[in-house]
Formats: structure tokens, C-alpha cells, sequence
């Protein structure tokens, strides 16, 4: 779960810049088609749809001078989807991908799969240097780098400053709050992903983060959930069952969180950062009366940590062109390009310096906030069988108004376990 697709900012020249990148989305894989018929290079990205990303490609082919020419293929706009199709052509060796965008929670698959290079030497070197220490644990498997991070992202805080003169700390002082609204007549309900599916996860992994604990052992093979997960889960129900949530919390996903509070029926939301740009296009008067701050945590006086999306770039173990794709996977994130993917899609950089441009004040005037929450952050559990934990953790989470903490916790280790072997679980 990295958030939802990026929004693109309003006016009518943006609108034209949509226009004219969708047309270049849409050309990328004939323009592959065309540099392969001349005897080039061509090496084929497979990424996600992001509205100015060919801008990027673009950028890194007008650097490689004629060595190669990137071509930007674009995946379906689902995660599973694009997973999917990734995975199955690896699977029978497919030559003709050379770069694969990779959801942060996939990265260790591909890599225990085999499916994906190492990255080492000056590769390593130059993927690692200044980028964020979050990020790059997830492009991590086996204390090996199998990925460059892309970019990511981290969720925050949305509060009304026109119902409460600063933000809660804390999941208890939110909900706390948020009943002190409601007992006043005032608007008071916490918009949430509450629907059984990734964002659920999202949620729990935060919380069990914020309070200390573990959710797998620290080489990812045993389902640990100790007391800070059991903590979790307590906090998780808690807020669940305050009569705090909008009605349709257990069926919200990211956008239903975010219609719900820019439509004005929300003291409180929890969500990405794309809220933003969208409540400043949509909701303007509403925009005016909303700031953001730090995710909250579980206990005062201690930070929150919280759960990271984003995409890394993997070279495939199957390319014919590795040296070629690794110096384009590196230039597609470099600073330069993920400062404007950020400026112009709004996904957050990964490289720290980024944050310090004077361009990104008005692209991201929450900034200090998201890199505070990023130099701090938490990973979801980082194993080859992601997919089946995460299935497992959304069904057994949901909904989250009936766990009993103890009970749950118990039940948790067995299933997860049995996810992370394999057992009953479809990846």
C-alpha cells in the first residue's frame, strides 16, 4: 500500500500537462518498439502509471546520449495487477524486462525468488548514498540491496483548526477529543481506512511500531506478537469501537476517508499526503481550516512510528543489458528526477536532500513533518511472503471493533505462521 494513484495539481495548464503526458503514457511502449527496430538499446521499464514519470524517462535518455533508450512500460494501475503480470513473466525467464517497479513490501519476494539482481560496487554505493534509511531497509533481503528506492511515502495527521487549537498526540487523546466534539455538537468524527484490505494493515503495523513491538521475528521466519502487539491490537480496537469513526469506517479505503473529511464530516483524518493537493483544488474554504502534524502514538511523550510506502526499482535477474539497467534505474531516481517527480506528482523523495530544495516549500509545506516521520520510520514486515501475511493480518484484523487482544494475538501466530510457510494461504 503506497497510497492512492498521485493527483494531478488544478488549473488549466495542468490540465494540459495531464493531457500531454497521458499521450506520452500511452506511446511509451510503441516508442520501445521504434529504438529496438534501430539496433539500440532499448531497455523496458515496467512501473506504475505516474502522470509525468515520461518526463523522467525522457530526462535519463537525453543523459544516456544514444547507449540505450529507455522505454517506459506502463503497468495496470492495481497493485496486485501489476504484480501479477510482473511475476508471471519472470517466472518463465522473460528477456525483455530490464527494470521493475516494485511496491516496497514486494521487494524481498523478487529478491528470494531470484527474480532480481544484487545491487553492489559503485551501484550499491551511489543507490545508497543520501538516501533514507526507512526506504532503504525495504529494498533490503538478506542484508543484500536487491533495489534503489524511488520513492515513498508516510501517512500524517489531518486536523481541523477550527474545532481544536492543536493535534492529539496520542490514539487515546484523539479519541478523548474527538468525544468532547461530539458531547459539544460539533463536528468530531476520525476518517480512516478501516475496510478490510492493506490500509488495515497499514494502521495496525503503525500502532504495534508506536508501541515497541513486533509483529515477526527480526530475520522475518517466526510469527512473534509480542506485548507491543498485543498493545496494538488493544489500541486497534479501542478506536474502533469509541464511537468515534464515520459509520462507513469498516468499508473506507483511502478515498472514502478523504471524501468523508473534505465533504466536512471529520474532525480528524488519517491519510497520505495527497489529501492535500486535492482538498486545496476541491475544498478550498474547508482547506483553509486544516493543518497536519505527526501521526499519532500509542503512548505521551513518545513518538509515533509510522508505516512507509513507496516503490523501489529492481534490475531483473533475466535482463540482457544489466550494466545499461542499473545506470538507468539510478538515473530514473537521482536527485534531480525525484525532486521533480515530487513537485509534479507528489510522491515523496527518498534521497534526505531533496527536502532541503526551495522548490518543494510550496509542493510540500508539510515537508518537515513527512521527513521527521521518515528518519523515524517503520517498515511492514519485510519477508518473501508479505502477500500472504498481509492477507492473513486484514482478515483476521476485521473488523477491528471485535478483537480481543489476548485472543486475536493467539490466533495471529498460528495463522501467520502458517502464511509465512505457505499453508492454506493464495499468494
Amino acid at each position: 500500500m503506497n497510497g492512492p494513484a498521485t493527483r494531478s495539481r488544478s488549473g488549466r495548464a495542468r490540465g494540459r500537462r495531464a493531457a500531454v503526458a497521458a499521450t506520452a503514457l500511452l506511446v511509451a511502449p510503441l516508442a520501445g518498439c521504434a529504438a529496438g527496430a534501430d539496433d539500440g538499446i532499448t531497455i523496458n521499464l515496467y512501473y506504475a502509471p505516474e502522470q509525468n514519470f515520461q518526463t523522467v524517462v525522457d530526462n535519463c535518455n537525453e543523459e544516456a546520449d544514444g547507449r540505450y533508450r529507455i522505454a517506459y512500460n506502463i503497468l495496470p494501475r492495481g497493485a496486485d495487477d501489476q504484480r501479477t503480470q510482473m511475476a508471471r513473466r519472470l517466472a518463465a525467464e522473460d528477456t525483455s524486462m530490464d527494470i521493475l517497479g516494485l511496491d516496497i513490501t514486494w521487494t524481498q519476494e523478487f529478491a528470494g525468488a531470484g527474480w532480481t539482481l544484487e545491487w553492489t560496487g559503485e551501484h550499491r554505493a551511489e543507490a545508497e548514498e543520501g538516501t533514507l534509511e526507512g526506504p532503504l531497509e525495504s529494498a533490503r533481503y538478506e542484508d543484500r540491496l536487491y533495489a534503489a528506492p524511488k520513492n515513498t511515502n508516510v501517512q500524517l495527521l489531518w486536523y481541523r483548526t477550527d474545532l481544536v487549537d492543536s493535534p492529539p498526540e496520542t490514539w487515546g487523546e484523539m479519541i478523548e477529543m474527538s468525544r468532547q466534539l461530539r458531547d459539544a455538537g460539533e463536528t468530531y468524527q476520525v476518517n480512516a481506512t478501516g475496510a478490510q484490505y492493506e490500509g488495515l494493515v497499514v494502521i495496525y503495523n503503525s500502532i504495534v511500531a508506536s508501541a515497541g513491538g513486533s509483529i515477526l521475528s527480526e530475520d522475518g521466519t517466526r510469527a512473534l506478537f509480542d506485548d507491543g502487539a498485543v498493545r496494538g491490537l488493544e489500541v486497534l480496537r479501542d478506536f474502533a469501537s469509541a464511537g468515534v469513526t464515520d459509520p462507513s469506517f469498516t468499508n473506507a479505503m483511502e478515498d472514502e476517508a478523504r471524501l468523508a473529511f473534505q465533504s466536512g464530516n471529520g474532525a480528524f483524518q488519517l491519510n497520505w499526503p495527497y489529501v492535500y493537493p486535492a482538498m486545496q483544488s476541491e475544498a478550498p474554504e474547508l482547506a483553509e481550516n486544516v493543518s497536519w502534524a505527526r501521526y499519532p502514538g500509542v503512548e505521551p511523550g513518545v513518538p509515533s512510528k509510522v508505516s512507509i510506502g513507496g516503490y523501489n526499482l529492481g534490475v531483473s535477474r533475466y535482463t540482457e543489458h544489466p550494466d545499461e539497467a542499473f545506470e538507468a534505474a539510478l538515473c530514473l531516481r537521482n536527485a534531480e528526477n525525484q525532486k521533480y517527480s515530487a513537485i509534479n506528482d507528489g510522491v515523496p523523495p527518498t534521497i534526505e536532500s531533496v527536502y532541503d530544495e526551495p522548490e518543494m516549500e510550496d509542493a510540500y509545506p508539510m515537508k518537515d513533518v513527512i521527513l521527521e516521520e521518515l528518519q523515524d520510520a517503520a517498515n511492514r514486515p519485510l519477508t518473501p511472503a508479505y502477500q500472504n501475511v498481509s492477507t492473513v493480518l486484514a482478515a483476521t484484523l476485521s473488523p477491528p471493533g471485535r478483537i480481543d487482544p489476548e485472543a486475536t494475538a493467539e490466533e495471529l501466530r498460528q495463522s501467520v505462521q502458517d502464511a509465512l510457510e505457505s499453508k492454506g494461504v493464495l499468494p
